[in-house]
């Protein structure tokens, strides 16, 4: 028994090993096409419509956009715009209480009329803050704030020219600096009573209270060697297409606002007119505007505040990705898932369905991981090993199970063709040899003997030539026993077997000449054997028949019964001739014993 399950376990493990090689080698080629950087694109295509398929979310109160728009500019009547206008819309915004102000605008020149009056502006606001450009041309800030008020607006664009990325604080000449989307954040919470610091489990991340950001490394997410320089973040960006509230400069001029919109919120100040060309290209936003995925630069400043004080105070989810080692091993998996519903199923439209259902559901749970816990996991090249094994290797395996079936029926048909033999010609050939050795026979008398048997191997063996003639379903579905006898496999199997019996006591065998007495049974069953089964039962029955023909010596009584009792069908021949037993099992033993097994029984 336990031969018989490590020769199944050997033959499984070669099946598997069938697929499990090119399988692996599919999965080898995809990770190094990945560490080529050849699939960034198709990640970052993935990632972008994740983020703009996510659900709209409400606006967020806490941040207003003070968009100076065409409108705007043709009312003040020139570009770029004075710095009187600017001064009056600081204090106008800053009688109105906000916990902080952001100017996104660049003000390193004076742009007269009103220069003076911006920069008493600038000196009686403390809430301010302004901008300036450090990477990697350099553009100074506003000279008479002073650099706590300081930060940078730099923004990190990817090589499809989309930004995906927000830099939050880089090492430059004059020292470490933050972005203006940090310094806004910063001065929003600490009326929450957080602060700024330093990681803990990365001590080069920025941190508020317990929530740390998580730092862009060069391989995050579907990014392939990328430059991380200074402290970078995946941008979450806010979803919807009312993200933030947005007033115009006429509207603060006109007083089309509620003062609740601005008190205590973050108020930035940027361009929002699209001849002033102050926007980046992205596609994680669903965009109202006939320009599709365009985003001014104070929107995004917006988005980065936005997520900095959403992830501290609202617990929504940073973008963030896993080790390399985990995601490696997310696409194995779904590589090996693969390889097994290429060996699992047996149809290749089940397998199809199969391979649909679990990209379906592959492409559900990357979903659901950046959805819910912000979590950018492979879906590209996971998604390519599971297809690409589970169906290419269905055809390796298809293919395999085709030549494995060719290689099965050629050799049940030499097997098939030797027991004919074996129980036909060969019998012959034995008497005949028999008939040379024991007999005293003169040479006149042996040679008629002899020729008769010959001339009967001779016609026996042409009758099996043309019986492996015949159609193979004929073949498949035939027993052939000799002199053109051919049974119907099809038949209930005790009908086949009387025929055999009837047939096998009609030959020429020394011993039946002596039978005196033969008692026959073969007891209707309802069976469900199989044809090769049916084929194994007769010739058993055919063998031990000839058995007694040839070595019962003195036998007069023979019983063949065939009977069912008590869920057994028991197929007996018994005889009381006096034969030799051979201490070795013979070929047609070993067989039998296998039959047995196959069928569950006993021999």
């Amino acid at each position: 028994m336990q031969a018989e399950l490590w020769r199944i376990i050997k033959e499984e493990i070669a099946i598997w090993r069938v697929g499990a090689l090119p399988g692996m080698a599919v999965i080898a080629m995809v990770i190094i096409t990945r560490l080529s950087g050849y699939m960034q694109s198709l990640e970052w295509l993935a990632f972008d419509n994740f983020l703009r398929l996510r659900p709209a979310e409400t606006i967020d109160e806490r941040v207003v956009i003070i968009g100076i728009n065409e409108e705007d500019i043709r009312s003040v009547g020139t570009y770029p715009i004075p710095d009187r206008e600017i001064a009056v819309l600081l204090r106008k915004l800053n009688s109105l209480a906000p916990r902080v102000i952001g100017l996104d605008i660049i003000r390193d020149l004076a742009v007269e009329p009103g220069y003076t009056e911006l920069v008493s502006a600038f000196k009686d606001i403390k809430n301010l803050v302004a901008i300036e450009k450090v990477l990697p041309e350099k553009i100074a800030p506003p000279p008479t704030l002073p650099p706590e008020q300081v930060c940078f607006a730099d923004q990190i664009i990817d090589a499809d020219g989309k930004l995906r990325r927000s830099l939050l604080a880089t090492p430059t000449e004059q020292g470490y600096k933050f972005s203006l989307s940090v310094c806004l954040a910063k001065t929003y919470l600490a009326k929450q009573g957080y602060t700024l610091e330093n990681g803990i489990r990365d001590p080069q991340a920025l941190r508020f209270g317990n929530i740390e950001l998580p730092r862009f490394f060069p391989n995050s997410g579907g990014y392939v060697r990328t430059d991380a320089g200074g402290v970078q973040v995946l941008l979450n960006f806010r979803s919807g297409q009312k993200r933030f509230r947005i007033l115009s400069l006429n509207d603060i001029k006109n007083g089309k606002y509620q003062p609740q919109w601005i008190r205590d919120r973050i108020v930035i100040i940027g361009i929002t007119a699209p001849s002033v060309k102050d926007f980046i290209t992205t596609s994680a936003v669903v965009s109202i505007r006939p320009a599709q995925g365009r985003v001014y630069g104070v929107e995004v400043q917006a988005h980065a505040s936005s997520a900095i004080i959403s992830a501290v105070l609202d617990s929504r989810p940073l973008l963030n990705s896993w080790a390399d080692c985990w995601e490696y091993a997310w696409i194995i998996s779904w590589g090996v898932l693969g390889i097994a519903f290429a060996r699992l199923t047996k149809s290749p439209w089940r397998n199809l369905v199969a391979v649909v259902i679990a990209s379906t559901i592959l492409i559900a749970v990357s979903y659901l991981f950046l959805l819910y816990w912000g979590l950018w996991v492979p879906l590209v090249p996971a998604i390519l090993v599971l297809n690409l094994n589970g169906i290419a290797m269905t055809a390796l395996y298809q293919y395999d199970q085709a030549l494995r079936s060719r290689i099965e029926a050629r050799q049940a048909l030499i097997e098939r063709t030797f027991e004919t033999i074996h129980n036909g010609p060969l019998q012959t050939l034995a008497k005949a040899l028999k008939t040379i050795r024991e007999q005293d026979l003169s040479s006149e008398e042996l040679l008629p003997a002899v020729e008769k048997e010959l001339e009967k191997l001779n016609y026996e063996l042409r009758g099996i030539y043309e019986f492996l003639q015949r159609e193979p379903l004929t073949q498949d579905r035939s027993l052939y026993l000799g002199n053109g006898l051919l049974l119907n496999l099809q038949d209930p199997i005790h009908t086949v077997l009387y025929q055999v019996y009837d047939h096998t006591l009609q030959r020429e065998f020394s011993c039946f000449s002596t039978l005196r007495v033969k008692i026959v049974t073969f007891d209707p069953i309802d069976d469900h054997l199989s044809i090769e089964q049916k084929r194994g039962l007769c010739r058993f029955l055919e063998e031990a028949l000839c058995n007694v023909g040839k070595h019962a010596t003195g036998v007069t009584r023979l019983v063949v019964s065939c009977t069912q009792n008590e869920g057994w069908y028991t197929l007996k021949i018994i005889d009381d001739g006096l034969g030799s037993i051979s201490a070795k099992e013979g070929r047609g033993t070993q067989q039998f014993r296998n039959l047995a097994r196959q069928l569950r029984g006993k021999f």
